[in-house]
């Protein structure tokens, strides 16, 4: 009889989760914590910014609709300023505006709803098991180099 995957966090890891609904981060959190990540939150994409300044983070899920700075705004940001770790975003309205990972440059979306929490766990594990992302060239020069070594 084989035993179930454990979703237990293999090392210490840190996750940033960004919502301005204090109930949507304490279900996350709660869950999160649970299978051994630390949690740091932020209610805003400029208190997110702020902490990415401070520390590092591992990963980052954030909701879609917040006042000030919306979730894409936020990834928008946090990719100039070249994170590269995963990022989630989380929405009731994925379907509705159609949001994909190429339009919002998320590693990963999540339609919010009764089985969100059980997503987001499988989806944080198997995101911190892939490797890291190769930086991505940069303008016509470097890829006409690329080009040029794969010839």
């Amino acid at each position: 009889m084989r035993s179930a995957p454990s979703f237990r966090a293999a090392k210490p890891t840190n996750i940033l989760l960004v919502d301005d609904n204090a109930h949507g981060v304490l279900a996350r959190r709660t869950v999160l914590e649970e299978f051994g990540y630390h949690i740091t939150s932020a209610s805003s994409g400029r208190e997110a910014l702020q902490l990415v300044d401070q520390q590092h983070f591992d990963l980052i899920v954030t909701d879609y609709r917040m006042p000030g700075m919306d979730g894409v705004a936020l990834i928008g940001a946090l990719r100039a300023r070249d994170f590269k770790n995963p990022i989630i975003l989380l929405s009731g309205f994925l379907n509705h505006l159609g949001l994909t990972e190429q339009t919002t440059r998320a590693d990963l979306l999540i339609q919010k709803s009764a089985n969100e929490t059980d997503q987001l766990v499988r989806a944080v594990k198997r995101l911190l098991a892939m490797p890291k992302k190769p930086p991505a060239p940069q303008g016509p020069q470097q890829a006409k180099k690329s080009r040029a070594t794969k010839a």
